[in-house]
């Protein structure tokens, strides 16, 4: 991935709309809350336009993407971390934990990607995050 121009706000908007922004600025806000990370802007690659990843000491917590009227929130997970989730299963949503049961499990890691559109599984994600990392705000 290479780096890029950072997007504005009004670049952002006009790619995700409002709606989809106001999300993304509460998931930012949610993680900024909880985390004290460092964090880059990254092209998406070939599925994504842009990729702003949550760093520290060299490991990923997570990325958020955004396209054309989408973001996305992805966290991996590693065999132990998985097994983690699996502890916590009974108190995230139905909806997370088929995302979580149908991502592809690689070599690296089983890697999760939700989409919201708008604030309703946020605790879940911040449930996610936290077998990642314990929050450090």
């Amino acid at each position: 991935m290479k780096i890029i121009e950072i997007p504005s706000q009004s670049v952002l908007i006009d790619l995700i709309g409002q709606p989809l922004f106001e999300v993304w600025q509460a998931l930012c806000s949610a993680i900024d809350e909880k985390y004290e990370m460092d964090r880059s802007w990254n092209s998406g690659g070939r599925r994504w336009t842009y990729e702003y990843k949550y760093r520290r000491g060299g490991k990923t917590l997570c990325c958020l993407y955004v396209k054309s009227q989408c973001i996305g929130f992805m966290v991996i997970f590693g065999k132990d971390e998985r097994a983690k989730v699996e502890v916590l299963r009974n108190t995230l949503s139905p909806a997370v934990c088929k995302k979580f049961d149908e991502a592809e499990t690689y070599h690296d890691g089983k890697w999760v990607m939700f989409e919201p559109a708008d604030k309703l599984e946020f605790d879940d994600y911040l449930k996610l995050l936290a077998v990642k990392r314990r929050p450090n705000r």
